[in-house]
Order: structure tokens, then C-alpha cells, then sequence
């Protein structure tokens, strides 16, 4: 049965709130910060008479979405509003000073995909540290968790490897929202407890596709809910010289690289009998990013049961396998950090590179994890909204 949801911008521009209504606003959004009729939160929140917003701000990808992944974006003025456009992906992922003068509250508006290492939750512990330092308050027009919260997965950052891959010590896959999250951040760092208004209608065991609301792809390289369920595992290829499929028609859910056995790659995982996925080797050619122009050859992951299958374990089985089986396998940079590699930032510490190197099994990394879901339970437990 499809669940009747109402996101928090919603229920702001029907109902109003208390703590926003006449306020000055900046608005952190992208292009999934829209209502049911795909109209931008931008248009809606500058056409209000409920508060007066006077700037934006845009994560990764900017806020009207013009950005690929990784592109640096920089300060504008928004065409339609005639509004400052800040960017929170460019010379600077914090809030200035200069940017907040004026503004009582900042707005958060976007999709998140419930995954530690996407950017937008690091947006916004940036965007709570620089509103907690200005003096001023953050509130979050909640949304859905796309993943239903059905088991939490993964390991916790380790002391010295937070950043913008993985911001805040959650799983992997943590199964909160982005406001859960905010109050959760802000109660642990002894900030001021955010304004949260809530989704109507939502459960926290319902997948994003099980709502009346319309899908927005949350980045240009997510474009369906099976590659959000996927990224977990399969945007751990990142920290590796192998493609994980941008510049496809299938990014998360293609894998491969120049010279790399496809058959033999799907036969070793699906000896593994993971539960809910299975493979195909398939061959590609990315348009862009790694190995652009050059033929790749690999598998094609399929979600063949979404409730049973573990995205981030899939991950490490899938690393262990490629690692092996791949000629050309390497670790990829770390790019802008210059701390180990970028697989360590996804994953928060080094430990998992350094067994997978030394010929570790998936499962007994795997096994590490182990008790890292019941704690964070306990830790989580409070700021739940639904």
C-alpha cells in the first residue's frame, strides 16, 4: 500500500511554523528540494509571505544541480530569484561569516540517501558548526530516508579520518533522516537543538518508492532507487582504479576496468551466496571519469531482493574479489586529503585496507563490525522522529 507523505516543506508552506514563520532565511537546497509538483523550494520559500529568504546555498552539485560529481562550484547569482547563490562545494564547504549576515535561521531542504560517505550530511554538520559559531539557529525541512530502516550497516570513523567522505561517526548505512541526523549532531557536539519539521505520513520501515512522493535523482550519478540501495557497497569501487560506472547509464550498479575477467568476477561472487543480489558480466565504456573512452569489462549488479540484501558487506566482498581478479587493480589518491587513501575516507580508517592487502577474507572483515549497529541504536535512539 502506498503510504500519503507529506515532506517537511510541505507542511512549512501549508501550516507554517512557529520558530520560521516572519524569520529571515538562508536555504540550503539542490534540485530535490521540491513538493509533489516538482516545484524548487527556491521558488516556493522566495514567493512566501511566511519568511523572507534572502540567500542560498548548494552542496555538492550547486543549487539549481548544474554540477557533476566532484566539480568545484562557484558563487552566482540565481537567474529565476535574482538571489545570492553561495557554494558549499567550492572554496570553502563552511558558511562565512559574510555569508550568514542577516539571516536568523538557515533552512536545510535536500534528499539524502542515508549513506555515511554522501556529501549532503557532511553539508550539513558543516552548515551546524557555522550557524552554532554565528550564533544563529539551523532548522531542517525533513524528508524521507529512501532506505527503508530496516537493519543498520557498516563500521564508525575512526579517530583522525573524518572528512568530507565521511563526516560524522554513523554507519554506513545509519538509517535516520537528514533533521534525526541534525538533532542527533547537535545534542552530541552541545549545540543548539535544531528546528525540525518533520515528514507527515512517513514510516521509518518504508522504502522511498512505497510513498506518493515523485523521485528526484539525489545526484546525476544516483538516478534510480536501486542505485541508492547499491551505493553503500559499490561507491567503495571510488577508492579503487576500477570504474564503478559514472558516465554510464548504470553508475553504482557497473563495474569494471580495462582487462578485468567479467565471468570470472560474477562466478567468484556468486559462489559467494550473498543474499539479494546477483551479476552479469557485462562491458561498458564510460563517457566520463575513470577510464573514459576506453572499454571496461566487469559485471552489472542486480538487487534481487532489497530487504535481504546488505549493501556495505557486498561491498567488502566485492573489494576482496576485485582486488584478486583485476590486472590492473591499484588503490586509488585521496585527492584533495592527503591522509593514506580514499578508500580509507569512505571507510573510515585504514584497517580494512590493510587486511584486504595482507589477503584478509571478506567475512572476517566483516566480522569487525560486529555489535557497531546495537551501539550506535543506543546512541541514535533519542533523536528519532518516526
Amino acid at each position: 500500500m502506498v503510504q500519503a507523505v507529506r515532506t517537511g516543506l510541505e507542511v512549512l508552506l501549508s501550516e507554517g511554523h512557529p520558530e520560521l514563520d516572519g524569520r529571515t532565511i538562508g536555504l540550503v537546497t539542490n534540485p530535490t528540494g521540491v513538493d509533489r509538483q516538482f516545484r524548487s523550494s527556491v521558488d516556493l520559500l522566495h514567493e512566501s509571505p511566511r519568511v523572507d529568504l534572502v540567500a542560498l546555498f548548494g552542496p555538492e552539485h550547486g543549487v539549481r544541480g548544474v554540477a557533476q560529481a566532484g566539480a568545484r562550484v562557484g558563487f552566482g547569482i540565481d537567474a529565476r530569484t535574482g538571489l545570492p547563490a553561495h557554494s558549499l562545494y567550492g572554496e570553502t564547504k563552511r558558511p562565512m561569516p559574510e555569508m550568514l549576515a542577516g539571516i536568523d535561521v538557515m533552512v536545510v531542504d535536500i534528499q539524502d540517501v542515508g549513506v555515511r560517505y554522501y556529501t549532503y550530511l557532511s553539508t550539513l554538520v558543516e552548515v551546524q558548526q557555522a550557524a552554532h559559531e554565528a550564533g544563529i539557529r539551523v532548522a531542517v525541512l525533513d524528508r524521507p530516508n529512501p532506505l527503508a530502516d530496516l537493519a543498520m550497516e557498516g563500521n564508525l570513523l575512526q579517530p583522525g579520518f573524518r572528512s568530507f567522505a565521511g563526516a560524522y561517526d554513523v554507519p554506513i548505512r545509519h538509517g535516520m533522516t537528514l533533521g534525526e541526523l541534525a538533532q542527533l549532531i547537535a545534542s552530541e557536539r552541545g549545540w543548539a537543538a535544531p528546528i525540525v519539521v518533520p515528514v507527515e505520513g512517513w514510516s521509518r520501515t518504508t522504502w522511498y518508492d512505497e510513498t506518493d512522493l515523485p523521485w528526484v535523482l539525489p545526484s546525476p550519478n544516483l538516478p534510480t532507487l536501486d542505485a541508492v540501495t547499491l551505493y553503500a557497497g559499490t561507491c567503495l569501487i571510488e577508492g579503487t582504479t576500477l570504474s564503478e560506472g559514472r558516465g554510464t547509464t548504470r553508475p553504482f550498479e557497473l563495474i569494471g576496468a580495462p582487462g578485468l575477467d567479467g565471468e570470472a568476477l560474477a562466478r567468484d561472487l556468486r559462489a559467494r551466496e550473498l543474499p539479494g543480489f546477483a551479476f552479469r558480466p557485462a562491458a561498458f565504456v564510460p563517457t566520463f571519469s575513470k577510464h573514459h573512452g576506453q572499454i571496461c569489462t566487469g559485471i552489472q549488479v542486480y538487487l534481487t531482493d532489497r530487504v535481504t540484501a546488505n549493501a556495505s558487506a557486498f561491498g567488502i566482498h566485492l573489494l576482496e574479489a576485485v582486488r584478486r581478479l583485476t590486472p590492473s587493480f591499484g588503490w586509488a589518491a585521496p585527492g584533495d586529503d592527503d591522509r593514506s587513501y580514499y578508500v580509507d575516507l569512505l571507510l573510515g580508517g585504514s584497517e580494512t585496507r590493510a587486511m584486504l592487502d595482507a589477503g584478509a577474507a571478506a567475512t572476517d572483515i566483516i566480522a569487525t563490525w560486529s555489535g557497531v549497529a546495537e551501539r550506535f541504536a543506543e546512541r541514535r535512539a533519542p533523536h528519532l522522529l518516526y
